[in-house]
């Protein structure tokens, strides 16, 4: 005959187990990615991005909203059967509106910092490219490296990877809120500022675009080969793979290549020839 102890040592066990059971369901449920569902449901992607970052996203003379990736975006909202409708912020802000689900990716040239990473995804590369720096035409800004950005005035957005590695080389960083590229390339051009770090092939494009303004890149000083595509929230796994699905559709069919033309004169949507084999962390 069993004992009062052994009774109730049998029931705490068996309310233990149910527990853990419960415990575990519940954590499956709540745990239930429904990413994709939602976007699907609603039947329209909403995109954060800058509306000033030429050529990735910014308005035409026609007032339209375009870009590289932008346009990207589009196809991939067309190649899903979705609407599409992009809201605009500043770096800082695109961030934020995916972090607290106002966006459902960020599309404007986007890499992958450290800083991110807990939080946040990329998508499948859209873009492969590297690092560079524009200075002036007159005198290159007196820079020949990276290590002589130690006292120069650096330009661009705050918090961006970029103005953290020139602050690691010593300069001064000289920050802007969603500025236009005219602004930025004028500004160097005057010496107000003296050099933007960013990536290459947006910088090619915007020399190209506003041949009046005194400046160049700087030749053969290359660094950080990378690639971007757009961010996510880290949690919504069942809506990045969707969209990479669709990205490795428009890859195989010519349309990345013929939007990257469009706007690069080039396929980005590879890997560079350049060979780029300095890494520099901004942390």
């Amino acid at each position: 005959m069993e004992s009062i102890a052994m009774k109730k040592w049998w029931i705490g066990l068996t309310l233990l187990m149910a527990s853990l059971i419960f415990t575990a369901c519940g954590s499956s449920q709540a745990s239930k990615d429904e990413s994709w569902k939602k976007v699907a449901d609603k039947e329209t992607l909403t995109v954060a991005t800058s509306g000033t970052l030429f050529p990735s996203s910014y308005y035409n003379d026609e007032n339209k909203l375009v870009g590289y990736d932008v346009d990207v975006a589009k196809a991939v909202a067309k190649k899903l059967k979705l609407k599409i409708n992009f809201k605009e912020y500043n770096v800082d802000g695109q961030v934020t509106a995916v972090n607290r689900g106002e966006a459902d990716f960020a599309a404007n040239d986007f890499g992958m910092s450290k800083g991110r990473e807990k939080k946040f995804s990329l998508s499948s590369p859209i873009k492969y490219s590297f690092d560079s720096m524009i200075v002036r035409k007159s005198d290159d800004s007196g820079i020949h490296s990276l290590k002589d950005l130690k006292d120069k005035k650096a330009a661009g957005e705050p918090n961006t990877s970029y103005m953290k590695i020139a602050e690691k080389y010593g300069a001064k960083a000289v920050t802007y809120d969603n500025a236009t590229n005219d602004q930025y390339l004028t500004d160097v051009a005057n010496g107000r500022t003296d050099v933007i770090l960013n990536d290459y092939y947006l910088q090619k494009m915007s020399v190209a675009a506003l041949p009046d303004i005194p400046v160049k890149i700087l030749e053969d000083v290359y660094f950080n080969a990378n690639s971007s595509g757009f961010l996510f929230d880290k949690k919504q796994k069942a809506l990045k793979e969707k969209i990479d699905e669709a990205l490795a559709d428009l890859k195989a069919d010519g349309t990345l290549a013929k939007i990257s033309q469009q706007y690069f004169g080039t396929d980005v949507s590879v890997k560079p020839k350049q060979t780029v084999t300095e890494q520099v962390s901004a942390d």
